[in-house]
């Protein structure tokens, strides 16, 4: 409050972000079950993997931010794989206004929650097509994720440490 009253309150950064585009990199779709040539009922169990990664461009202000899904369904009956879909989805942002030290976590949280929306539209489209249900991803918590990420990373360097 005296920040305030004496007229020298600090404004908050201009965060600017602009996606500049999106691209799929790399894209693979294996229908194992009409593959086997088996058919008849299954019940899938579907697992997710996600893998993030962001670098600078050469280009001030840009960066580039992948969101790399693997995702697998099994028979719960037969533990039988029915497909696989991996899959490497890029981002290019500008981004001025961001702290150095907020940067890393920003591009790894907030650039892949403004193209999640499409790395889902492509998952759906892709498994109907593929002959399967559509699958439609549930909401990944991508600050979860880069949390869980930092403590693995601690956890391994104290485990160095140790070990050393």
């Amino acid at each position: 409050m005296a920040e305030q009253q004496n007229g020298a309150a600090q404004p908050a950064p201009q965060v600017k972000m602009n996606t500049l585009s999106q691209f799929i990199r790399d894209l693979s779709f294996e229908n194992v079950l009409a593959q086997r040539g088996t058919g008849g009922e299954v019940q899938p169990d579907v697992s997710v993997a996600v893998n993030l990664d962001a670098k600078k461009r050469s280009v001030e202000h840009q960066y580039e931010v992948s969101v790399k899904l693997n995702i697998t369904s099994k028979d719960k009956g037969a533990d039988q794989p029915l497909f696989v879909l991996e899959m490497d989805y890029v981002g290019v942002f500008h981004i001025e206004g961001v702290p150095e030290d907020q940067l890393h976590p920003f591009l790894l949280i907030e650039c892949p929650r403004m193209i999640f929306p499409f790395i889902r539209r492509i998952v759906s489209d892709v498994t109907r097509d593929g002959g399967f249900p559509a699958l439609n991803l549930e909401n990944i918590d991508f600050m979860q994720l880069y949390r869980n990420e930092i403590a693995r990373r601690q956890a391994e360097g104290e485990g160095q440490k140790a070990d050393a």
